[in-house]
């Protein structure tokens, strides 16, 4: 069994969990996933925060939205990209320190299945 390792230069105060509990929920977890439920108002953007392993993605709704890295630069911005829409499934890889701001009409929910150990 290989063990994905978490990024070890970000802190863990900046783990989702910890840095955002408002936006992200503990579904389940145990050695080899963790499973998250983010929610995102409309308007409102989560704070500095991490994803430290990768992962599947399942958009339970969408929204746009823009990420800005831990210096307030963009580096996603998804009327840019275009729209995923909901029900879709994507993979990510871990995510750096950013922030994600809901800039569209409606809520933003996701369902990621993070990987931490893989057989």
């Amino acid at each position: 069994m290989a063990v994905m390792q978490p990024s070890q230069d970000w802190p863990e105060e900046l783990d989702a969990l910890i840095a955002a509990p408002q936006h992200h929920a503990l579904m389940f977890e145990n050695e080899f996933v963790r499973v998250l439920d983010t929610w995102v108002p409309a308007g409102e953007t989560v704070p500095l925060h991490t994803h430290r392993w990768p992962g599947t993605l399942y958009i339970v709704s969408w929204s746009d939205f823009v990420r800005r890295d831990g210096e307030g630069n963009v580096v996603a911005d998804s009327r840019v990209m275009g729209k995923m829409g909901a029900e879709r499934a994507l993979w990510s890889k871990p995510l750096p320190p950013h922030t994600l701001e809901n800039v569209g009409s409606t809520d933003l929910r996701v369902i990621s299945m993070e990987l931490k150990n893989v057989l």
